[in-house]
């Protein structure tokens, strides 16, 4: 077998039709930029804002919202990379779709099968979030009310408290009160189990429907979360941001995970290109006006909770409402509770939403057996699709913790962010001139011939003046070595762009967006990488066991795509 067979392309034309009409029934057309907007914001304001925030700050301290702004400046580049794709490509399938035509197939399903660990997999620790919320929150309306400890927790964590006998703790009395059956304890986080099977039932209904209820949700976490923002001001304490950051830059790049969890699903929004009423119009749109809203809302709230409480307290699921805990406003955990409720929902729509139609198009191209790409009659959505995305989440609620979720959704996310950015620089440039005739975003083109070299200078600059760098990079201790690999990697990627885009006056964008994604990669623990190679393994098996024998690309000149 030839390699070059691995690295096959689809091949994008403006003037064929569109994709959905080779497959039958097509989705319905139903979303304005408004809509992809609030899809955005429903998908980014969720797990990473009422529970991830507080791990975030109580590693790096108050300085993590350098980190915010960080993530937030490589989403912003990545962002611009996705809506030159979406713009040029207005079909589903988002990260995955766009690799298939830069860099083919076997990069296409590598995306693919990390988009996986985006949003199906990390819908499980958005679902394990809302449970908890939900609970306080049943509790607060009626202690009477109180959900049996074993039916609020996962099995893995209660586990765990048993055998490091943590008294008193919630997974200790869930082991302790859980009733067994033939030697195995019964535990699992019903609340958690109950929202995926709501959401799944809702997505599969339709999108219009979807659109309505994530609107809705959107419009009211906003305003709950404005109004904590709001009083959490009256109760700050600015003593508590000294030191700002107290365990070092270090530190606040061990927040990598939780921060960048935060900004996952702005991109959910190109999933749903052939449900826009002009994709290459208002997808663009709709990713960079709900990552700017987000952005505002993480920097300000980070502000607020490091200047309630030391960082030190924040280390806890549900931080918002430790914050007002600590300063004695019960009143306010009853709100922060149904903001949360409502915000994770939304999150739990937008990514059951996502899952589906990446698993849809890549059916279309034969990689996943033909019942994915299936088209409900009557719903007008990914039917089949949608029902395995849900038991996808399902299922390992039943064993999984949040913690290994965590860290491993951020990873998967973070690598599919860099191919896109990557893949944007091997596009053809377009004059743009054309843009008098076809109204569409254009990724604006900045020669980076001499600027990415400039800036390459001064990355290798501060990195070697960050104190414990220098001596870890050229130290002959080889655990230190292999601890830093991932930072020697960055490097020498910083060297091959300065040499390409002084050779081939590369785009400076996209070369910024890879620097700055391949930057946060650098943040994650050894732990981390070997879970995703071990992921990444099994997906490559199951590629060549179905996928590469089935692609139509195999078969046949696949058929050039588009959307009108």
């Amino acid at each position: 077998m030839s390699l070059k067979v691995l690295f096959r392309k689809k091949i994008f034309d403006p003037a064929a039709p569109p994709v959905e009409a080779s497959h039958g029934n097509s989705l319905s057309k139903v979303l304005s930029v408004k809509d992809l907007t609030f899809f955005g914001i429903a998908a980014v304001i969720g797990g990473g804002t009422f529970s991830a925030i507080g791990n975030a700050c109580f590693t790096g301290g108050p300085g993590v919202i350098v980190l915010y702004i960080i993530c937030a400046i490589a989403c912003g580049f990545t962002a611009l990379c996705y809506a030159e794709f979406a713009s040029r490509m207005p079909v589903s399938g988002s990260a995955y779709s766009y690799s298939y035509y830069s860099f083919g197939e076997i990069f296409a399903w590598i995306i693919g099968w990390a988009l996986l660990m985006e949003y199906s997999i990390g819908n499980i620790y958005i679902a394990f979030s809302w449970s908890g919320y939900f609970t306080n929150l049943v509790e607060a309306i009626n202690p009477a009310w109180h959900i049996p400890e074993w039916l609020t927790i996962n099995y893995s964590e209660a586990h765990d408290a048993f055998l490091t006998g943590k008294n008193g703790s919630e997974g200790f009395l869930a082991w302790c009160s859980a009733p067994v059956v033939n030697g195995l304890h019964i535990i699992f986080d019903l609340p958690a189990v109950m929202i995926n099977l709501l959401i799944t039932a809702l997505v599969y209904v339709g999108t219009k429907e979807s659109r309505n209820i994530s609107n809705a949700m959107v419009i009211l976490k906003l305003i709950i979360i404005g109004f904590v923002i709001v009083a959490g001001c009256f109760y700050m304490d600015i003593r508590n941001w000294h030191p700002f950051f107290p365990n070092g830059f270090s530190g606040v790049m061990g927040a990598v995970s939780g921060v960048f969890f935060a900004y996952i699903g702005f991109d959910a929004v190109s999933t749903l290109a052939e449900e826009c009423e002009n994709p290459q119009r208002d997808l663009p749109k709709g990713m960079m006006l709900s990552l700017l809203v987000c952005t505002v809302i993480f920097v300000i709230l980070c502000l607020v909770l490091t200047a309630m409480a030391p960082y030190n307290l924040l280390g806890v699921s549900d931080p918002l409402a430790a914050v007002f805990k600590i300063k004695g406003v019960k009143w306010m955990l009853f709100l922060v509770s149904i903001a949360a409720v409502i915000a994770m929902s939304s999150v739990l729509l937008v990514f059951q939403m996502g899952q589906p139609r990446i698993w849809m198009a890549m059916s279309r191209d034969g990689l996943l057996p033909p019942r994915f790409a299936k088209i409900h009659p009557r719903f007008k959505t990914p039917g089949f699709a949608t029902i395995i995305t849900g038991l996808v989440v399902g299922i390992p609620l039943f064993f999984t913790n949040e913690k290994f979720v965590l860290d491993f959704t951020s990873i998967g996310t973070l690598f599919a962010f860099v191919l896109v950015c990557g893949g944007v620089l091997t596009l053809p440039h377009e004059d743009s001139s054309d843009n008098k005739t076809t109204k569409r975003f254009r990724l604006p083109y900045i020669n980076g011939k001499w600027i990415m070299p400039f800036l390459a200078i001064l990355v290798f600059i501060a990195v070697f003046l960050i104190p414990g760098y220098s001596q870890v990079l050229f130290s002959s201790d080889l655990n230190s070595i292999a601890k830093n690999i991932p930072m020697l990697l960055f490097l020498a990627l910083c060297v091959v762009l300065s040499y390409f885009a002084f050779t081939r006056s590369l785009s400076l964008i996209p070369m910024l967006g890879l620097v700055s994604c391949t930057y946060l990669l650098t943040g994650m623990e050894t732990s981390n990488w070997v879970w995703f190679s071990l992921w990444l393994s099994f997906g490559l098996i199951v590629y060549f066991c179905y996928g590469f024998r089935k692609s139509k690309l195999n078969v046949k000149k696949i058929e050039p795509t588009t959307n009108k």
